[in-house]
Parts: C-alpha cells; structure tokens; sequence
C-alpha cells in the first residue's frame, strides 16, 4: 500500500511523489495544497514539455501522474501513450478546465485512471486516493500471475527432471487433462486428445486386459490407486509407467481422480540388469565351488593316496606272510591269528580314511545344521596330517573344550579349514624345517560366537595385500587359480561370520574366521 487518507485503509506513505505536467504554477501548489489538507503528504515534481516528461519518468521514484489535458508544446493523450509504454504502473489522472465530459470518456478508454475538473477540485482526494489503490491492485496481481508462471515454469521443469508427469480424469465426462511431459511420456504431442482409448492404444498389449480391469475397479471403487504397467511406443521400444492416483472432488454427479505418471523404465532396467547379474554370480559361484572341491582334490591327492597306501600295503604284506605260514609243514597258527588282525586293522582304518574323504568331498547344497566345530576340525586334521607331516611342520591344536555348537553346513566348514591347513603348510615350504609350527585353535568369543585360528611361521605377506589375498584369481601360487580363499570367506559369509587375515609381528600370517 503506498499510503493511508483520512477515509482510506492504505499504508502511510511518508510522502507521495507526483509528476504534474502543467503549464500554470499556481495549478500545481492548489493541487498540492487541497491534497496536504486531507491528509496527503506529497512533493509535487511540475514539467511543462515532452522532454522534461520523460526525463522526470525515465529517473524513476514516481508514484502518479497528473496532466492538463492541453499544454501549449505538448498535450495530455501524448502523456499518456508515453506512459502506457514505457511506465504502465503508474496510474494518470487528468486534471483539466477544457475537457470535456466526452473527451473524458474518451480518456478513460485509452487508459487514464480518472479525470478531474479544476472547477471541482475537491473530487482530486478520493481520485488520487483510488487510482493508487487500484495501481496497488494491479501491481498485486501482476505479481500473483508472475509468481503462477514461475510455479508453471519449475513445475515443468521438474516434472520433466524426475521423468514424471500429471494428469487428470473427470469419470463423469471422461474427459482427460495432461500435463505437457504426460504428452512426452506418452509419445503424443498436443492438440491430440488425451482419453482412455489413447492410454489402452499405447498400453503393451500383454498389460491391455490388466489395465481395463484395473480402470473399471478403479471407477468402482473411487479409491487411492497405484500400479504399474508397460507401454509399447510407435518406434517398437517398451517402456515401464508407474501410475499413482486419488479421488479429486465428488458433487453434482461428477467424480475426478488427479495423479501422476512416472516413467520407470531405467529402474526397471537397472532391477533387470541386477538380477541377471546375481543369476551370474549364483552360477559363477556355483562353478568356482566346483573348482576349489577339484583344487582341494589336487592337492591332497598325494597326501591321500599315501593315508592309504599305508594299511593297505600292511594288509598285502601281512596276507602274504600268513600263506607262508600256513603253507609250511608246521604252520605257525599263532602268527597266523595274528597277521589276520593286522589286516583287519589296516583294513578297519583304510576304511574309515575314505568313509571321511566322502564325508568331505561329496556333492551336496550347504545346509545348516548344529555340529561340534571341534570334532569336525580335527577330521580334517586327519585327513591332512600326512602332508603336514611330509612338510616337517609341527601341528599344535588348541581346541577350546567350552566352545558351544555352532550352526552350520559341515562340508563346506571343512572345506574352509583343510584349505587354510594346506596354504599354510604350503607358505612353509621355505622356511627351515625346525622353524616349521603351524597352530589351530578354536575359542568362544562373546556370546555364543566362536573363533577358529590357523597362525603358521611361513613367509607371511604385505600388509597392503590383507584385503587383495581374498580376491578370486589373486594368488602367488605357481599354477595356482587363487580360488580357494576366495570361495572360503564366501562360505564363511553365507553362514553369517567373517573370514580375515594378518601378518604376524614374527614370520608367517595369521587365518581367523568367526561362527
């Protein structure tokens, strides 16, 4: 508001500044003076030519103008196209002896606010106090329209950023109202009218009869809905709406829905690739499983094949050496007796080495089940001790005898442990045989958590590789895939626990993994 008269509601202005163009001074302070008396502070700026008009507007600050109708070099209509062009907020109001009432009108049309005779000057207070009201009006509005086209512009603009445009649905009518990026969305261009046949044109056609029943539960049941569903475009490619919607306003027999269509194909495509992706890694998985157990056989082929070719080489000598007892004229019954218990001896532990190379090694999916880490711990022990022992290292175990059951798939927990006793047996080769000591421990951690330990005295690694060690197809293995600690932390993950590794202050590197 600019400022407050005696029988307004407008702000106070401190003072009112007015452009009077007007050729006689005396017109100009009775002006000033009637508006002073009623309360209106102003400072009256007088021009007499066109120069001086422009001059005085162009320096800005004015809040109305005043004119005379008629000057001897310039005129008031002139006034007031220059000021329609250049300065349309302010309002002019001509103040004037020699207009007539339908020259007045006249006025009026072309723009002028009001008009006042100087023989009835007392109308210049309510006309000046109007025409700035109404100046105040219009300037109010321009900003609200300003501030719409602004909102129309981001809005737009947003919507066409996030991919998502509006829409509306009188059911009632069926008419359908887009937003400009629902036209994009869509593939259309205005004018083509928006209905519910164009949306089931473009909807892909194994969607078409999902949708139909969607819409007409839709219109049944006037509630919040939200679905999505495929379009097929003019140019063959597919794209994935999400379709969000809620009851507008019901009355008069009408019904409308607003909402927003949001083109999801990207996220659609991204969820697709991520799938295929953990199909891969399932199957690749899968194969490098496969490719440890065959890795794992390698290694302990030897050591195996020795664990059996002890007994049954003591149950071919002892066979041997019965025959000859009992082909002699004496036969020795007693050794007899004797070497036939050394064979079913020898014959009892070849049979129980390869029942727990089954055991180990047969193929099946890993499912949890409560076992006795310890137990299963020093099977592999076993399995390994061969090889341990043909390597000249000094096993020690420390298992814990607190240590709780743990839930797990036997199998590949074995797995996991033979493969950290061979690496580590294997990063001794180097080192001196009285030097040689691997260590397996098992302990409770907090809670119901156990921790297994194998700490050898090998050549250890870099600091900087403790990460890098567990990446598939890393190895410092001659020949070797650099597989196995890489599936051993993946089973270890899969039953909840964390597999790592460090250097020891002394030779060698330290193995943990917790259940």
């Amino acid at each position: 508001m600019l400022f407050r008269g005696p029988d307004t509601n407008l702000e106070m202005k401190p003072e009112l500044r007015i452009l009077y163009l007007e050729d006689d001074p005396k017109d100009a302070e009775l002006v000033e003076e009637t508006l002073a008396t009623d309360g209106i502070r102003c400072r009256v700026m007088r021009v007499e030519t066109k120069a001086d008009f422009i001059t005085a507007l162009e320096k800005g600050g004015i809040d109305l103008i005043l004119a005379d109708y008629t000057l001897p070099s310039f005129d008031g209509l002139s006034a007031l196209k220059i000021a329609q062009e250049g300065w349309p907020q302010v309002p002019l109001i001509f103040v004037s002896g020699t207009l007539g009432e339908e020259v007045a009108i006249e006025a009026l049309k072309i723009g002028a606010t009001d008009y006042v005779f100087k023989t009835r000057l007392s109308r210049i207070v309510p006309s000046v106090q109007r025409a700035l009201r109404e100046a105040e009006e219009r300037i109010g509005l321009s900003r609200a329209e300003e501030a719409l086209r602004r909102s129309e512009v981001y809005l737009a603009e947003a919507q066409k950023l996030s991919h998502t445009g509006s829409f509306g649905w009188d059911v009632s009518s069926g008419k359908i109202y887009w937003s400009q990026e629902t036209f994009r969305i869509f593939g259309c261009e205005p004018p083509a009218e928006p209905s519910l046949e164009l949306v089931l044109h473009r909807t892909h056609p194994q969607d078409r009869a999902l949708v139909r029943r969607l819409i007409d539960r839709i219109v049944q049941n006037r509630k919040d809905f939200d679905f999505e569903h495929r379009l097929l475009m003019p140019d063959g490619s597919v794209k994935y709406l999400r379709v969000v919607g809620r009851p507008s306003k019901e009355g008069s027999g009408g019904f409308e829905f607003v909402g927003a269509v949001t083109d999801v194909t990207e996220r659609k495509q991204a969820e697709e690739e991520l799938r295929q992706k953990e199909v891969s890694l399932r199957e690749a998985q899968t194969e490098l499983a496969h490719v440890s157990r065959v890795t794992t056989l390698g290694e302990l082929a030897a050591s195996i094949a020795h664990e059996l070719n002890q007994p049954l080489t003591g149950m071919v000598t002892n066979a041997n050496a019965g025959l000859h007892w009992l082909a002699g004229d004496a036969p020795n019954l007693a050794e007899v007796r004797e070497a036939i218990h050394r064979i079913i001896r020898d014959g009892n532990r070849a049979g129980e080495v390869i029942s727990r190379v089954r055991a180990l090694f047969k193929k099946a999916r890993m499912a949890k089940e409560r076992l006795d880490l310890n137990e299963a711990i020093e099977e592999v022990v076993i399995l390994t001790q061969n090889e341990v022992q043909r390597k000249n290292v000094a096993l020690r175990m420390e298992l814990a005898a607190d240590l709780p059951a743990v839930m797990g798939d036997r199998v590949q927990l074995q797995q996991v442990v033979m493969n950290l006793i061979l690496n580590a047996v294997e990063a001794m080769d180097s080192v001196e045989d009285r030097d040689r000591e691997l260590v397996v421990r098992t302990e409770r951690g907090e809670g119901d958590e156990v921790r297994v330990t194998v700490r050898d005295s090998g050549v250890g690694f870099d600091p900087l590789n403790a990460e890098r060690i567990f990446h598939a197809f890393h190895t410092t293995k001659p020949g070797g895939l650099g597989m196995g600690l890489a599936i051993s932390r993946s089973i270890i993950e899969w039953h909840g626990g964390r597999l790592w590794a460090e250097p020891n202050d002394g030779p060698g590197a330290t193995f943990q993994f917790t259940l």
